[in-house]
């Protein structure tokens, strides 16, 4: 074996690297486990253990020390499915956008088009901007497009004689930016609403933003925070000078309080982590000075001494805005930042300011707000500004409708900066706001949704609306500044299209389900492979051990979310693990029947197997890379780990059970691959396929004509992902009647329900489309209402919901279509790898038919089966996920067949022979690596499907037939298709002389 240092070398650094990556989840479970002892289930209390823990150390590994904050960041985090939450799909309204940029028109034809767009857009995968321009060019309107949004805040952007193609590129602008600028204001919600390890991303190429919020369990609250409307605005700003001696009140005020509470506590009662004990109130004069004095660091500005602390509740956390002066005492620094707090203190510092004593003495003319994001000299540490609330609504002095343009620059310096022009409107009221400020030096404060994006000083008064806002700031800053700017007068309404919510209760069942059938999947495959290839076995299972662990780790490392589906992935790629073993393993017996000395066919073994391994796992590959491209939600997760565990695979399967072999050789080891009775399985197997191949065609017909058939009469249940609607999975104490559900909930929503068993006799997955056009929360509490009603008809049977979904009508439009393009793009992908790789059309159109077969055949069984099985067959993402990698598991056989026709074919004489029998003999000489490979990944199926748990049954068990009917077309289909679709031709790199044609 070559470079076998280096392999060694590679095993130990990636061994190594994923302990790394892994040792940071140990650590943050150990955190939250002795979070979750010392609450003993009280939530509210174990949130404010871990808030203050977030900038505690907790891992110390010598050269690197880390929070439990930058410990959970990189952690392996856990997928709602598996910690329950809330996941969520905001829609950006695009068309209230449109009309505000044409300052809302009256034009009849206008407000058609963009109807029709709006409408059409929930059925057709397009944006609303395209839409829009292609139904207003339809209407025949005599009235250029441009003229509406030629408006006088527009003109630097757009003219009265742009072309429709000007026009469309504006509005696309116009919408990318009011989606990112609805991105940053969602992300600022979430991070002041305190979520661990929230998902917050734009789904590329559309309007929407995807949330994941795991642990969420007050829903209410999160639609009112995520739903809610962003304003921009500039608000006049209080200096330091004015506002320390208010807070030194406070913290005096909050001083005597604790001291009062403390006192009249029990004598043995604990104070939690989070609170701050305090036994006295003497003032000190030389407050500053002491908490100067009292600075550990840079890095800790507020770490005080436990004294001082008691004595000074809130400067213990809240370090006022101060700097050294030239006699080396902090003095307070000039300018509206009024203190800086660290982000786990953040909350402490608002509970504080919200309590009813020290708000009795904040004047009204003044709010405290925070910084949007921390400064790059602090990244640990986040502003308190003091905001002058004396003006138009709210207290702001002006806001954003009078912005027309704002964009990154530099100054003469090169230094970023950010240039903001105003209407006509704006500019008088600009140069008065500034002209007053100026006076003294004074800053205005951009505020959005609540929080501070910059707060620059300004120096003169600025008359015609034309400013430059320059700072501390880096190009990205500025960037973001200029799109908030921009989009702060267009505010487009974020609504809710998409919703599902896990509960607790059915997330920790989801996490025994995919524990159990990953401890049991390992455990079956191990024990088959001892038991048919005896000590070859061993060496296999220990690369599979191997393949875990790697595959966990880099997972880890990229920051991965692991669901339920990932699980699956994990289970799955135990069995593709195995499947390279046994592709070497038969291959090393071949080599051994030959007569070869053992050392001599474990290497053949390993270079002969090799086509066969690399080409059945890239085919499995590009499947997977088509629903990472495609999917979402949960799928990504398990086509990550699909990718991934296939990359692992590969490493163990040909390296680590390579060193094993190595290793036993060099120890003088017996090396078997087989028991006596496992020795001669298929070994002689000489089965007419190709004769028989029109039998077997005409069983093929006959299936798929049957399936085809069932699918146009019966159709399928479809998921409510891919018709739209809500769903709730529902739980009763006792079972229930699904006739008695059914009935009830049809009388309380006056339409057809859907409900069905869902695992236990106990729960029930309910599905309706009532209100389906709506997603408003007003239509959700009706909904829920209706439903509960309907559900507590069932008496002294009580209920309980444990989880809902909600699919908007466009959301399940555009997964049908990202479905029905995914099986397309992955048929296409793989006939174009078989042939670049085969260099002959004939075997990328037999691939091509057995997949089409396969999946045809799989769709018609879950139209037939659809409601005779006592488990949900609905046709939904996870159901595309488990045939697109039915259809990268049959071409691994099929491919495995294949590389032994063109390896025959290139052997001295192939030329001679019939090409029939070249390929019967390929099929029967594989039969047994295509059965045993084929039975692994059965095992592991069964297993999920066993133990999976219910959320999963219904894509495991579309695995599990695909993988049947998969082999079965492989051996029978995809090779007698090359032999037909050659017409008998040859199809050796060498000219044939005779060729000959099989009789049948």
């Amino acid at each position: 074996m070559q470079s076998k240092g280096l392999i060694k070398f590679l095993v130990i650094v990636v061994s190594i690297a994923c302990l790394y990556s892994l040792s940071f989840t140990f650590v943050t479970r150990k955190v939250e486990r002795d979070a979750a002892e010392y609450a003993k289930g009280d939530m509210a209390k174990e949130k404010a253990y871990l808030d203050s823990m977030a900038g505690e150390e907790v891992y110390n590994l010598g050269l690197a020390k880390f929070t439990y904050r930058e410990a959970k960041a990189h952690e392996l985090a856990l997928g709602l499915d598996l910690k329950g939450g809330m996941n969520v799909t905001m829609e950006i309204s695009l068309d209230e956008l449109i009309r505000n940029l044409a300052n809302n028109p009256k034009d009849d034809k206008f407000n058609t088009a963009l109807a029709s767009a709006l409408e059409k857009s929930k059925s057709v995968n397009k944006s609303v901007v395209d839409l829009f321009v292609e139904e207003y060019k339809a209407s025949g309107a005599s009235t250029p497009l441009a003229t509406f949004f030629a408006t006088k805040d527009n003109s630097a952007l757009i003219k009265a004689t742009s072309s429709d193609s000007e026009v469309r590129n504006f509005l696309s602008k116009e919408s990318d930016n009011a989606i990112q600028n609805s991105y940053k204001v969602l992300r600022t919600r979430i991070d002041k609403f305190g979520v661990a390890s929230p998902n917050i991303q734009i789904q590329q190429g559309t309007n929407r933003i995807l949330i994941e919020l795991p642990g969420v369990n007050d829903e209410a609250r999160v639609r009112k925070l995520l739903q809610g409307s962003a304003k921009l605005e500039f608000y006049q700003t209080h200096d330091n000078f004015q506002v320390y001696p208010l807070l030194e009140n406070i913290n005096g005020i909050l001083a005597s309080t604790i001291k009062a509470t403390a006192a009249t506590a029990p004598a043995k009662q604990t104070v939690a982590k989070d609170s701050v004990a305090t036994d006295t109130t003497k003032n000190d004069d030389n407050l500053l000075a002491n908490l100067g004095a009292a600075k550990k660091d840079s890095t800790d500005s507020t770490a005080v001494s436990s004294e001082l602390a008691s004595n000074n509740p809130l400067f213990a956390i809240l370090n006022p805005a101060t700097y050294t002066a030239e006699n080396g005492q902090p003095s307070l620094m000039p300018g509206p930042m009024v203190g800086i707090a660290n982000l786990k203190d953040t909350a402490r510092v608002n509970a504080y300011l919200n309590r009813p004593e020290v708000k009795s003495t904040i004047p009204a003319n003044l709010k405290l707000l925070w910084a949007v994001k921390p400064d790059q000299k602090t990244p640990n540490f986040l502003s308190l500004y003091a905001i002058k609330t004396a003006g138009l609504e709210n207290g702001a002095v002006m806001t954003g409708d009078v912005i027309t343009d704002a964009r990154d620059n530099f100054d003469q310096q090169n230094r970023p900066v950010v240039s903001m022009e105003m209407n006509t409107d704006g500019a008088r009221q600009w140069r008065k706001v500034t002209a007053d400020a100026a006076q003294n030096k004074e800053a205005i404060a951009i505020v959005l949704d609540g929080v501070v994006y910059s707060a620059p000083s300004v120096n003169e008064e600025i008359p015609n609306g034309s400013s430059q806002i320059s700072g501390s700031f880096t190009i990205e800053d500025t960037k973001d500044l200029a799109n908030v700017l921009k989009a702060g007068r267009l505010p487009a309404t974020a609504k809710i299209v998409e919703e599902a919510i896990v509960g607790p209760s059915l997330g920790q069942a989801a996490i025994d389900a995919g524990v159990n059938s990953a401890v049991i999947g390992i455990v079956v495959v191990m024990i088959f492979m001892i038991a048919y290839y005896n000590r070859a076995g061993i060496a296999a299972n220990i690369a599979v051990l191997f393949n875990v662990f790697f595959l966990m780790g880099i997972l880890a490392s990229l920051n991965a979310v692991l669901t339920l589906p990932g699980i699956a992935g994990i289970v799955l790629t135990m069995g593709t693990a195995v499947d390279a073993n046994v592709l070497i393993y038969e291959r090393i017996r071949e080599e051994l029947r030959e007569g070869k000395s053992i050392r001599q066919a474990i290497a053949d073994g390993y270079k002969h197997a090799m086509p066969s391994i690399l080409d059945s796992q890239i085919t499995t590959f590009l499947v997977g890379m088509v629903l990472f491209f495609f999917g979402s939600g949960p799928i990504l997760g398990f086509a990550t780990t699909l990718m991934i565990g296939i990359i692992t695979s590969l490493f163990t399967s040909i390296f680590i059970s390579r060193l094993i072999f190595e290793y036993m050789l060099s120890k003088d080891i017996k090396i078997s691959v087989s028991y006596p009775w496992s020795a001669k399985t298929l070994q002689n197997a000489n089965f007419q396929f190709i004769k028989k191949r029109k039998l077997f065609y005409a069983i093929s017909v006959v299936a798929v004509v049957i399936s085809v058939a069932s699918i146009f009469t019966k159709g399928f249940s479809l998921g409510v992902d891919f018709k739209g609607g809500r769903t709730y999975t529902v739980r009763y104490e006792k079972p229930v009647d699904l006739e008695d559900v059914r009935q009830n909930l049809d009388a309380v929503f006056n339409s057809t329900t859907e409900v069905k068993t869902f695992g236990n006799e106990n729960q029930v997955r309910v599905t309706t489309t009532y209100h389906i056009e709506e997603t408003s929360d007003e239509a959700d509490k009706e909904v829920l209402t209706k439903l509960n009603d309907g559900l507590s008809k069932i008496s002294g049977n009580k209920h309980e919901i444990l989880s809902s979904q909600k699919v908007g009508p466009s959301i399940a439009t555009d997964i049908k279509d990202r479905a029905v393009w995914s099986g397309v793009f992955s048929i296409l992908i793989i006939a174009g790898y078989i042939l670049v790789r085969f260099r002959k059309w004939q075997y990328s159109a037999g691939a091509a038919v057995a997949t089409v077969h396969d999946g045809v055949i799989l769709l018609g069984l879950f139209s037939i089966l659809d409601g005779l099985v006592p488990f949900s067959l609905d046709i939904d993402q996870h159901f595309v996920a488990a045939i697109l990698t039915v259809l990268g598991y049959s071409v691994n056989d099929t491919v495995v067949v294949f590389d032994r026709i063109r390896e025959d074919l290139n052997k001295p004489g192939a030329h001679s022979k019939d090409f029939g029998e070249v390929v019967n003999h390929a099929i029967n000489t594989t039969l047994s690596r295509t059965v045993i490979t084929s039975l692994t990944i059965i095992f592991v199926l069964v297993v999920l499907f066993i133990f999976g748990g219910e959320v999963i049954r219904g894509f495991s068990f579309a695995i599990l037939i695909g993988i049947v009917v998969g082999t079965y077309s492989s051996i029978i289909l995809a090779a007698p298709a090359v032999y037909d679709l050659g017409k008998g031709k040859h199809l050796s790199e060498e000219k044939a002389q005779t060729p000959k044609v099989v009789t049948p």
